[in-house]
């Protein structure tokens, strides 16, 4: 009984072996901690080592990386207790869209049009376009360049109403639906307001533009 209780005693105090990782894996905890909330939750690390590498790591004993180039130097410890220094560059990237192809103003981007690329964090500016879902059905105002990421002022809502268009006009104040023929002043997206005339009484009337050939007066 003795025996047993300070086997028990012995095993209480013996600390739990660490669980070996291979050494991009605890680089990557190192670099998203020394980050913290300067790096996006939807970024993307690429661990690239120099010179001699090891098969796994317990655990990282001291790290240093600079935010700017990615370079990082490493401590990293074996299972065997050995210290291993560890170098290379952590690549920061997260997923968006870019053109497969030469997009010209006035062009309208459909989803052949665009795909998901890995691209360099630096790269990623505060009016990138992430989202594919906001680039596809999206008219081009700028020239688009393959393979390069759009900027959100490099495309815009399509036209739906062109200057000269004859256009639908509805009124409807939830009793009354009144509808009309006219003609566009001006060009409008989906949502803008546009300039247009009744061609019944020749009245001057601002609305929005709702689709192709609809324009509602809102009062």
């Amino acid at each position: 009984m003795r025996h047993l209780a300070a086997l028990l005693a012995a095993l209480i105090v013996l600390p739990l072996a660490a669980q070996a990782e291979a050494p991009d894996v605890l680089i990557e905890e190192q670099a998203r901690m020394s980050w913290a909330e300067a790096l996006p939750a939807e970024a993307n690390l690429r661990v690239r080592f120099k010179g001699a590498l090891i098969d796994e790591a317990e655990t990282i004993s001291a790290f240093w990386m600079d935010r700017d180039s990615g370079q990082f130097l490493a401590n990293a410890v074996t299972a065997e207790g050995v210290t291993h220094r560890l170098q290379g560059f952590i690549i920061a990237t997260r997923s968006l869209p870019v053109p497969t192809r030469r997009l010209m103003p006035g062009d309208l981007i459909g989803g052949a049009d665009i795909k998901t690329v890995e691209m360099p964090l630096s790269r990623v500016g505060a009016f990138t376009v992430v989202d594919e879902e906001k680039l596809e059905g999206m008219q081009v105002r700028r020239m688009l360049a393959q393979g390069r990421p759009v900027m959100t002022q490099s495309v815009m809502q399509p036209l739906v109403v062109g200057r000269g268009d004859k256009v639908n006009i509805l009124y409807d104040d939830g009793r009354l639906v009144v509808t009309a023929p006219g003609r566009a002043l001006s060009d409008a997206h989906r949502g803008q307001e546009i300039r247009i005339v009744n061609l019944v009484s020749n009245t001057p009337l601002v609305a929005v533009a709702r689709e192709a050939g609809l324009v509602e007066v809102i009062r």
